[in-house]
């Protein structure tokens, strides 16, 4: 395993060092701009701006790439993402925020489809399921570290943005030094709802709703725990477990759906998250444990749906196909993504906190719905022509280039452009 690692060491080491810069400017934000009195929905707006850049980053960087190569394109994103956090310090307030938000996002997405590329490029199938879990393992441990640095002294600072822009150029480090040669061109994926649409609409319409949900909670999570009186140890806590808890629930989850009908393990995982939902209204949980307890169901429900969505319209599509419907359902789960923050936002600015877990009630109990819909509507995939469930990095750091990397080295990246672009933003 050492022999499989140590010629990637330095691409994981380059991915470890941006999501540790990542976690980090994207707890800070949302904490500092509480602190400054930004209102929710302006820190909505935070979550709103970052989709969009993430969005971009997908659809453009194969055109960065293609004209500058891949190291270059990743010194210019690593550049950026720091002048972003450092540019934020400077201008503390939304109009600023929210703009520079979205540099963010295009730079984390352009930034981690290179990585993904070339470790996709460097595996074979011998030894692809072990270098993408470690990958995937070296993204939530460095994101959690990130999160949880905001524990070590005070934010009022500058600390945090200039530990965050440090993090962003060091990221860059092992990238340019490395000896590996540049893989093949980036993958290249277009919109086509009517193609999704047609191949499975419980996907399109549960995958915008995820979006919707987890950017939501993912962006607002710490304006919550900081207004319901948690300190902020508890606060990073509040926005690290639910990830963890994700990642941790995917076996599980992957194992049933495997072997039953995926709408229904969607179902009964939205059912889950719906609970969730309900106690932090109803209940409201007072105290660090019963939050964080709640949050970590909350988050292995709702850190668990992308996947699952993602299997069942790949069951569905034609062979082969695999990563049009996956990049294509990510280009869908970004646009919900644009809505989540900004409708949760409004809601916290409207009603108080619990108007964020009001818009993940409403965007459960309407995947639920139309998933049992569905089910009476279509008849599901037999066992044996089911394809393989993927895990997926939670939260909201998958790109293209991970369905590509979890599918498999060997992608004729020429194919991938998938009808027109629509609904782009």
């Amino acid at each position: 395993m050492f022999r499989n690692l140590l010629p990637i060491s330095a691409l994981l080491l380059s991915s470890a060092l941006l999501l540790f810069a990542g976690g980090t400017n994207g707890l800070i934000l949302p904490v500092r701009g509480t602190a400054e009195g930004f209102d929710a929905f302006s820190l909505g707006l935070l979550g709103t701006g970052w989709a969009v850049g993430y969005v971009a980053g997908c659809l453009l960087m194969p055109m960065l790439v293609s004209r500058v190569g891949h190291i270059r394109s990743f010194t210019v994103m690593a550049a950026l993402a720091a002048v972003a956090i450092l540019a934020s310090l400077i201008f503390l307030t939304p109009t600023a925020w929210v703009p520079l938000r979205a540099l963010s996002g295009l730079c984390f997405a352009g930034a981690a489809m290179i990585v993904e590329s070339w470790l996709s490029e460097r595996s074979d199938a011998s030894n692809r399921g072990r270098i993408f879990g470690t990958y995937t393992m070296v993204n939530l441990v460095a994101s959690t570290a990130g999160q949880m640095s905001l524990t070590l002294a005070p934010t009022d600072g500058h600390l945090f943005f200039v530990l965050g822009a440090i993090f962003y150029a060091l990221a860059l480090v092992p990238v340019a030094i490395t000896s590996s040669a540049s893989p093949k061109p980036l993958v290249k994926v277009r919109l086509d709802l009517r193609g999704l649409w047609g191949n499975s609409p419980v996907a399109v319409v549960a995958i915008f709703l995820v979006g919707v949900s987890n950017s939501a909670f993912g962006t607002l999570a710490a304006v919550y725990a900081g207004q319901i009186g948690l300190s902020l140890n508890s606060v990073a806590l509040f926005a690290s477990i639910p990830i963890l808890a994700g990642a941790v629930a995917q076996m599980p989850v992957g194992y049933l759906s495997d072997r039953m009908d995926r709408r229904k393990v969607l179902v009964g995982i939205a059912a889950l998250a719906l609970v969730a939902d309900l106690a932090f209204i109803v209940v409201s949980p007072q105290g660090t444990p019963a939050n964080l307890v709640l949050v970590a169901l909350f988050g292995a429900s709702i850190f668990s749906m992308y996947p699952v969505i993602v299997a069942h319209a790949n069951d569905h599509a034609e062979e082969g196909s695999f990563i049009q419907t996956s990049g294509g359902l990510l280009l869908v789960f970004g646009l919900g993504s644009i809505i989540g923050p900004l409708v949760a936002g409004l809601g916290m600015s409207s009603v108080g906190v619990s108007g964020l877990f009001i818009t993940t009630v409403g965007a459960h109990v309407l995947m639920i719905a139309y998933a049992l819909l569905r089910i009476t509507m279509r008849a599901p995939v037999a066992l044996e022509d089911k394809g393989a469930f993927v895990v997926a990095p939670p939260g909201r750091a998958t790109t293209p280039e991970t369905a590509a990397f979890a599918s498999g080295p060997d992608v004729d990246t020429d194919s991938q452009a998938v009808g027109s672009v629509a609904g782009q933003t």
